[in-house]
């Protein structure tokens, strides 16, 4: 009996000992993994973003990044160069929560089912129609005569399936089908020459209405 006592007491002090080593070391005993790159001068201060007992908090990344230069200039106002980032949308979030999609860990992530991807909903809704505010038109031969936002074809869930709609080509360009899709090298249609459109019609590729007087002369016997 008397030997609980004892056991109950190195119990605590090993106990004691780890939660003393927590504070101590933090970034020995309870990270969850290296930290990105940006952050490795304070790996080993791990109050630097975390409040102890209560974890990190949006409050303290603002401390350091100012909302208004996340993705322009760095934490020491240093204009970041437009050839390496895209256009910030930090500054037009309906919410300012960092940590709701940051984690500067790179190891296992404790806490992923915490975190969300990015969302088009996070955005204000006068900038969620703003698509080239943040994204770079594609330069394909679809999408370079076009002169409106992408939301007008592609859902903000995801960018395919697209429903695309011919009017909102110029006039001088429904004409030329060639000029966005490959002509067909059936036997027919390597016959015919001239815009799609004279059997086709820009709605749907079918049905389509073929003419044959146009292109086959039959004869009466």
């Amino acid at each position: 009996m008397k030997r609980r006592p004892v056991l109950f007491i190195v119990i605590a002090l090993n106990l004691l000992a780890v939660v003393a080593l927590a504070f101590v070391y933090p970034h020995l005993m309870v990270s969850p993994g290296p930290l990105v790159k940006g952050h490795e001068k304070i790996a080993t201060d791990c109050f630097a973003c975390h409040a102890a007992w209560r974890g990190p908090s949006s409050g303290q990344c603002i401390g350091c990044h100012a909302v208004a230069d996340v993705g322009l200039k760095t934490t020491k106002g240093v204009p970041i160069s437009k050839g390496t980032i895209m256009g910030s949308f930090h500054q037009e979030l309906v919410e300012q929560n960092c940590i709701a999609c940051h984690s500067d860990h790179q190891g296992p992530k404790l806490t992923k089912r915490s975190r969300k991807p990015f969302s088009h909903g996070l955005l204000k809704v006068a900038v969620r129609d703003a698509c080239s505010s943040c994204h770079a038109s594609p330069k394909d031969k679809v999408h370079r005569g076009l002169k409106v936002e992408c939301s007008r074809c592609h859902a903000r869930k995801a960018w395919t399936p697209a429903h695309f709609d011919h009017a909102l080509l110029v006039k001088a360009e429904l004409d030329r089908c060639d000029s966005c899709h490959n002509a067909p090298t059936d036997r027919l249609h390597r016959q015919i020459k001239g815009s799609c459109k004279s059997c086709h019609k820009t709605e749907a590729w079918k049905p389509a209405t073929f003419d044959h007087n146009r292109y086959f002369v039959l004869g009466i016997c």
